[in-house]
């Protein structure tokens, strides 16, 4: 099992000093629909040079998302959520109350248009945020998103996933960590295409934190990868 974006060594070298990134906290639980709505129209403003970069973290009431790979196979269950086509990359995910997801708006055109570098980046943080906690999350060659290993060394379990879209070099969509969610929903789908292997959180991993202890992690170890962050 091989980490293909390790830890160490994935952050951005580049020296180009960015404004800060716009940090927002949704309040509630924001409808999917709305959250798209939202992020083209701040990701046209950022490439037409006249809005800021941006993340936002908020919940969703339970749905089950499509990505640009997603099999009809794979939706177990259709009638049990609703069903959106993302327009992101990847496969089915399933998101609802309990899990951060965290949308990320970034101008490569600036930062560098290097998609590859882009998601390990991505990835880094989520492992980075995971560490702050004492779990150890890896990637794996051929799986998205991001995992732990079981502790009887059975197998591994996903618990934070990733998927971007990219328009005219602007990112959207972006990441999700469980912290504490339902995670019988994820039985209506096959998460992200991949079959013989679980999902859990941060609670299943019986590690207690709160969603404000999680966002604090998540802001903190942005900064080091993506540069300084503002409200």
């Amino acid at each position: 099992m091989t980490d293909i974006c390790p830890i160490s060594g994935s952050g951005d070298k580049s020296t180009i000093v960015m404004p800060p990134v716009l940090w927002r906290v949704a309040e509630r639980p924001i409808d999917y629909l709305d959250a798209v709505k939202f992020m083209e129209t701040q990701v046209a403003a950022i490439h037409a040079g006249n809005g800021a970069e941006m993340v936002w973290l908020l919940e969703h009431p339970p749905i089950y998302t499509a990505g640009t790979g997603a099999k009809p196979q794979d939706l177990l269950e259709p009638g049990r959520f609703p069903v959106h086509q993302s327009g992101r990359g990847g496969q089915y995910t399933y998101h609802g109350p309990g899990q951060r997801v965290a949308y990320v708006m970034l101008d490569l055109n600036k930062r560098g248009p290097d998609i590859r570098k882009f998601v390990c980046n991505l990835e880094k943080w989520l492992k980075d945020t995971l560490s702050v906690f004492g779990v150890a999350g890896e990637t794996r060659d051929g799986r998205v998103g991001t995992w732990v290993r079981r502790p009887d060394n059975s197998g591994d379990d996903k618990i934070a996933a990733v998927g971007v879209r990219m328009r005219r070099w602007v990112s959207y969509h972006g990441v999700s960590i469980n912290l504490n969610p339902d995670l019988s929903h994820y039985d209506g789908i096959v998460p992200c295409g991949v079959t013989g292997h679980g999902v859990t959180s941060l609670a299943k991993l019986d590690v207690k934190v709160t969603m404000d202890e999680l966002d604090a992690a998540l802001r903190r170890c942005f900064v080091p990868i993506f540069g300084a962050v503002t409200e």
